[in-house]
């Protein structure tokens, strides 16, 4: 991975560039009981991988293509989850308190930069690499960047519900290229970084990219699920990349990532 050849790096979001402050069952405690709705964290927990799980199955893209919409498809897992928590509680409620959380999902209070995110998209920035984001999320994403203070890294922020493509499909790649806005930019001369193996991983490859995954599992563990995965291209971390790229690209670390 020569960083010198590369004119295009992309990210993944969730779990690569940021991460939950709190869990989300916490983070849904603490909303419902500023409305009076006392639940369980564990249960609330459970309750919301459930309903995304069987969402993402029935209305996948965040409801894009069902026509029920982004907005809807969140209300539906909020509501579910309390509902599954806790009897009678009021629909009035329930409402209020899922655009009470879609908006507060827009935030710095939801959402903290991971490990290394801030010195590394400085690093790029200063090696003049073109930056763009490749996320299967909704169109909240720019906001979230914004309030994080990361928006201002990426050239583009491609969602998978704005293009209507979700990865690992080849055509939200080749939809990067076309953002990107590079003259006679080719599939070899991009990276994309992400945390999932099928979808960043994968995805990237099978498009023509170059790909890093970012997994703090071992390289025994990972080649016995993924035997074809090259694990020189696997770091722990956005920190441990950089030290990579900067080690490689024969320049010492900068005081800002130490």
């Amino acid at each position: 991975m020569n960083l010198s050849r590369l004119r295009l790096i992309t990210f993944d979001v969730t779990n690569t560039l940021l991460k939950f402050r709190s869990a989300p069952g916490q983070q849904y405690g603490e909303i419902g009981a500023m409305y009076g709705i006392l639940c369980d964290n564990d249960s609330l927990s459970a309750n919301f991988k459930a309903h995304w799980r069987k969402m993402n199955q029935e209305h996948p893209n965040f409801g894009l293509n069902s026509g029920l919409g982004w907005e809807k498809w969140w209300k539906m897992i909020v509501k579910g989850t309390f509902k599954d928590s806790r009897f009678n509680v009021e629909d009035k409620k329930l409402d209020a308190i899922a655009s009470h959380l879609i908006d507060v999902y827009k935030t710095s209070a939801c959402w903290q930069p991971c490990y290394g995110t801030q010195a590394l998209l400085s690093y790029l920035r200063n090696r003049q690499v073109t930056l763009g984001i490749i996320s299967n999320f909704d169109p909240r994403l720019s906001t979230t960047l914004t309030n994080t203070k990361l928006r201002h890294f990426f050239h583009f922020v491609l969602t998978s519900y704005e293009v209507g493509i979700e990865k690992p499909d080849t055509k939200i790649f080749d939809k990067a290229l076309q953002m990107s806005e590079i003259n006679n930019i080719k599939p070899d001369e991009c990276l994309h970084v992400g945390d999932t193996t099928a979808l960043d991983y994968y995805g990237a490859r099978n498009s023509g990219w170059n790909a890093v995954l970012i997994d703090d599992r071992s390289a025994e563990n990972l080649k016995k699920k993924y035997p074809d995965i090259d694990i020189k291209c696997v770091f722990p971390s956005l920190y441990d990349l950089h030290k990579y790229l900067v080690k490689t690209d024969n320049c010492k670390l900068s005081a800002q990532s130490l």
